[in-house]
């Protein structure tokens, strides 16, 4: 097991010198390797089992920061930046040399955010260098929200774990980027659809549901239990399904009928910001219970409800 504490020093000079370290962010929880250093960026790829394909996500302190290592020109996304930023908010910009094309699996745009976290923000201060990323989890699996959650999957292959608690937002970040001189969502998250248009006006759906991806997190199977997991009508489900013992992830409605049943509630009072909260954990409450399969029901299609729906999908049989 990893240690865990809340060490900035001692997590910057693992990562200067070519470790691997778990850091928290707003959404989730990251594996972080200086993304300058190529090898310490494959280690990401091998600790994760991670195709090569799929590109990182870079983290930066500040947008000033983002000068050395990417493009921010276009007026759309440079608005984004001032107003969400730091926060829930990847763009997608056109990449410097400094970028190994390892991060970008040979892409000319890199997936660039600034996260809003003191702890992480203190430490990519510190060590004046941007992080590589991705979720702290096996590839495909329920990303964290804990330090708990790094430390049974990943404890054995990272250096150090900074505790900065449990994520306040829970869901990845949405990722924006701009093509055909379109702004563009190539990954729905933690950052509501509407907010961004609110800013920069109708935004386009691009989301790859294929094995080439063009940003981080758009594999067709993605953040997945181990245990099958059936989206749909709970109640049918419940009756096609009733030799199992069944674990449901539910939203709002609790009146099932069935025996060998365990519930978890998204949110009793149907809010969407809760069940982005809570998702991730029940996915991995339900996959660590005894129940033989999963049921879940979509949430509505509006807000965080979208970013919810895209992950249940994604996890899906």
């Amino acid at each position: 097991m990893a240690e865990t504490g809340k060490n900035i020093d001692l997590a910057a000079e693992l990562l200067l010198n070519g470790n691997l370290v778990a850091i928290p962010t707003e959404t989730v929880y990251g594996l972080a390797a200086n993304a300058l250093n190529e090898k310490a960026v494959l280690s990401i790829f091998e600790a994760k089992q991670r195709p090569f394909f799929d590109p990182l996500i870079i983290h930066l302190p500040t947008i000033e920061s983002i000068d050395k290592y990417a493009e921010l020109t276009d007026p759309r996304l440079q608005k984004l930046a001032k107003v969400f930023w730091p926060g829930p908010l990847t763009l997608l910009l056109p990449k410097k040399e400094s970028i190994p094309n390892l991060v970008t699996s040979g892409l000319a745009s890199v997936a660039v955010r600034i996260p809003n976290h003191t702890l992480t923000l203190e430490l990519l201060k510190k060590i004046n260098v941007p992080l590589a990323a991705p979720s702290a989890n096996p590839f495909g699996y329920v990303s964290p929200t804990q330090p708990a959650h790094v430390n049974s999957q990943l404890g054995d292959k990272i250096a150090y774990i900074l505790d900065g608690g449990t994520c306040e937002v829970g869901l990845e970040s949405t990722i924006v980027g701009i093509e055909d001189d379109k702004v563009c969502v190539f990954r729905l998250g933690g950052l509501a659809l509407e907010e961004i248009e609110k800013l920069v006006g109708d935004t386009e759906l691009r989301i790859n549901n294929s094995s080439n991806p063009a940003s981080p997190g758009q594999l067709k199977s993605h953040y997945a239990p181990k245990k099958p997991l059936y989206i749909g009508d709970i109640k049918k489900l419940i009756k096609q399904n009733a030799a199992n013992k069944i674990a449901i992830i539910c939203f709002g409605e609790e009146n099932f009928e069935g025996k060998d049943m365990l519930l978890f509630n998204l949110s009793k009072d149907k809010n969407l910001q809760e069940a982005a909260i809570n998702l991730f954990k029940f996915l991995r409450l339900a996959d660590e219970s005894d129940a033989e399969i999963v049921l879940c029901e979509e949430v509505p299609d509006i807000s965080l409800g979208r970013a919810i729906n895209d992950r249940l999908r994604r996890a899906a049989c």
